[in-house]
């Protein structure tokens, strides 16, 4: 009798290290997968920080031209005026869809508005002939396209996190560990599209 209870007590025993063990690893799974989001969103808010840096240089290179249209300018301006004067989102807002919904529309507002800008500098000849002007946009060519490599990249990584903090038994410990779903990029038009900015060099 003495012998069954201590092989019950020690496959018990057993069991536990196993089930500790297991939530151990992967509560460090849950960890490394958020720091991985976290990381991949940096380098989000760095491409759209290179974008938003770029915006002074091009616009005092446009108001150059003394019969440029001003709304087109004033639209880039109010655009990113409006989004302050760094691109950052909190961590915490990572989880809310109101607040990641709010910085796509604002992103998607002024890369809008560059695009228009980009298409009406074509009508001035100075413009186009412009060095300098042409380095800025080819810089903003190569912003537009890394913003949208990083932001794919980003869904991807939160794809993989949100999908391991659901599953089951992950879904326990991620709930003691304080885990919530992140909210990707959405495939609304204009919001999670890069604007096309594309310029004729003759």
């Amino acid at each position: 009798m003495k012998k069954v209870i201590l092989v019950t007590l020690a496959a018990i025993i057993l069991l536990g290290v196993i089930i500790i063990s297991k939530s151990i690893g992967v509560y460090n799974t849950i960890i490394s997968l958020d720091e991985g989001v976290k990381a991949q969103w940096a380098q989000v808010e760095n491409t759209y920080q290179r974008r938003f840096d770029l915006i002074p240089n091009i616009v005092a290179t446009v108001q150059g031209e003394a019969d440029f249209e001003k709304s087109t300018l004033t639209a880039v301006v109010d655009a990113r005026s409006h989004m302050g004067g760094v691109v950052k989102v909190d961590n915490e807002m990572l989880g809310d869809e109101v607040a990641m919904k709010r910085f796509q529309e604002s992103q998607a507002t002024l890369g809008n508005a560059l695009q228009r800008l980009m298409v009406v500098t074509e009508n001035y000849p100075n413009l186009k002939s412009n060095a300098a002007f042409q380095d800025l946009r080819i810089e903003l060519e190569g912003s537009e396209n890394r913003i949208a490599v990083e932001r794919m990249k980003y869904n991807e990584v939160v794809k993989e996190y949100n999908t391991t903090i659901r599953q089951f038994p992950n879904n326990l410990i991620a709930s003691f560990a304080g885990a919530f779903p992140k909210v990707p990029f959405s495939a609304d038009a204009g919001a999670s599209t890069a604007p096309q900015v594309k310029f004729d060099t003759k």
